[in-house]
């Protein structure tokens, strides 16, 4: 009888420990959340706009994505329905864009409105007027692009302080393994590393209209919608001119006559610091335009990807026997199929459907690569799953009866999550080799254009690779190279930070191996 008392308190004090909310936690002690939220409401503020923005945008997408889906479903039942749920996305896509173009119109810190780069000369030798102070549109772009790198890395490093801040006096336990973790990799250099190029890139993709010299819109999108001014040395006077007549005439063709090379002007005296594509429009631009797709796709795909794995990781581990047999036939089958394959058909099968324009046919691609990448995710992953099913805690809290949505949650993933990060950090990489690929292949494939791809922009310099054009191939490759390099890194960081000695234990043998 003591014993299931016992038992029964035990199992209370649990729930009550679980009911315990963050925010009581942190109202009965508020002084460290504030010092740390403060600044951070701060940094949000000056930038608001642009985070606003990204949320409308992934919201419009979202309201595409789900709508179509009730409107396909629907029409199966009533033709009425489906009428109906395609009028309330028509109303919802109007409200979310009006109120993006609402929030477009409110100023922020580092805005191309604050920090002009794009003016023109009053004179052959005259100075600059529009541009920020009067400078060279070269240098106002500089110290605007800098500042967004300054702010994007202290941002970071302020997100990464909450967590401490939560760690040292909001959390329950008072250690887990992802605090091991995270000290291993503050010491490992080349996972740092790693971390600085992801934040670099997502900070292209978060902050890339006001990174360029120009916009995606002005330059790429809509080239005919506004005009800019310049300089005509013929005339002596500053005319108009639509960007796109300005494009035409600054192409990169591969010849010294016909080329607008890295960090050199233009006849329009407009600075192009990556210089410019074929078609005469800035890369740099349409390199932060592709780095937003790209880190969206691959985001959407990894994402998915590493969810599916550690929810099948860890019910596999946690049931075992026919249920762990029926995930590993699953995973086999989904292995089986070519993925290349796979995306070349389904493109091509959704070329012109509701669901291949949602985000320009990023969407669905992220969808595939989510689908063909869980199962590599799954099978790393489940080797720890069934080790740590197997531990006393495990076997303990089954026996005071704790759910098993509780056991997974709170016991099981703290301990797989590393492994899921390595892994899904390097397939990252593959996601985003197999996007540009995709896009270089042309023909209906990868991202729509006219939205910025990376593989699009190798593309279209390939014939130019020997020529005083190499930068158009040259460049966007190397950005690849760097982001996946960085990926890797990063996962190889948190192998290590994982298990320091594993790490140790390679680099003795291979220093043994090469003194022998």
């Amino acid at each position: 009888m003591s014993d299931m008392t016992d038992t029964g308190s035990i199992r209370k004090e649990l729930t009550q420990r679980d009911e315990l909310s963050l925010y009581t936690r942190i109202a009965s002690d508020p002084k460290p959340f504030l010092r740390w939220a403060v600044p951070m409401l701060v940094l949000i503020a000056v930038e608001f706009p642009t985070y606003a923005g990204i949320v409308v945008g992934t919201l419009d997408a979202a309201v595409i994505a789900v709508t179509g889906l009730l409107e396909v479903l629907l029409g199966l039942i009533s033709t009425g329905l489906a009428q109906l749920v395609a009028g309330a996305q028509q109303a919802a896509v109007g409200v979310l864009r009006d109120a993006g173009g609402f929030v477009d119109g409110f100023p922020h810190l580092f805005s191309r409105e604050v920090i002009p780069n794009q003016g023109y000369k009053t004179g052959p030798n005259g100075p600059w007027k529009g541009t920020f102070l009067g400078l060279e549109p070269a240098y106002a772009w500089a110290l605007r692009a800098l500042l967004i790198v300054a702010y994007a890395l202290l941002t970071s490093y302020w997100v990464f302080q909450g967590w401490v801040v939560y760690r040292a006096h909001y959390r329950e336990a008072d250690w887990t393994p992802t605090d091991d973790i995270v000290d291993n990799l503050r010491n490992h250099q080349w996972g740092k590393f790693g971390l600085l190029v992801l934040v670099l890139f997502l900070t292209m993709a978060v902050f890339g209209s006001a990174l360029g010299p120009t916009t995606v819109e002005q330059n790429i999108m809509s080239p005919y919608s506004d005009k800019i001014q310049y300089f005509n040395g013929e005339t002596g006077t500053v005319d108009d001119i639509y960007p796109g007549q300005a494009n035409f005439n600054s192409k990169s063709k591969g010849s010294a006559e016909f080329n607008v090379g890295p960090m050199s002007y233009d006849d329009y005296g407009r600075f192009h610091p990556f210089g410019t594509l074929t078609n005469g429009r800035d890369l740099f631009t349409f390199m932060m335009g592709g780095a937003r797709i790209t880190l969206m796709v691959a985001g959407i795909a990894i994402g998915g990807a590493a969810l599916v794995a550690a929810l099948l990781s860890m019910i596999s581990a946690y049931y075992g026997g026919s249920v762990d047999l029926a995930v590993l036939t699953t995973a086999d089958g989904v292995v089986s199929i070519p993925r290349l394959l796979l995306l070349i058909l389904i493109s091509a099968v959704f070329a012109n459907h509701w669901l291949g324009n949602v985000l320009n046919g990023g969407f669905l691609l992220a969808l595939i690569f989510a689908f063909t990448t869980w199962p590599f995710l799954w099978r790393a992953v489940r080797g720890p799953a069934l080790q740590v099913a197997q531990e006393e805690w495990i076997l303990a809290a089954k026996s005071y009866g704790q759910q098993p949505r509780k056991i997974m949650r709170k016991h099981m993933f703290p301990y797989i999550v590393g492994y899921l990060l390595v892994y899904a950090s390097m397939s990252a990489g593959g996601i985003i080799i197999g996007l540009a690929a995709l896009s270089f292949l042309g023909n209906g494939l990868g991202i729509s254009p006219p939205t910025p791809a990376w593989g699009r922009a190798i593309s279209m310099g390939q014939d130019y690779v020997s020529s005083p054009s190499w930068h158009i191939s040259m460049i966007p490759g190397l950005m690849i190279v760097l982001l996946v390099t960085g990926l890797n890194a990063l996962g190889d960081g948190i192998r290590d930070a994982i298990d320091p000695e594993a790490g140790s234990t390679e680099g003795e043998e291979a220093a043994a191996g090469g003194g022998g």
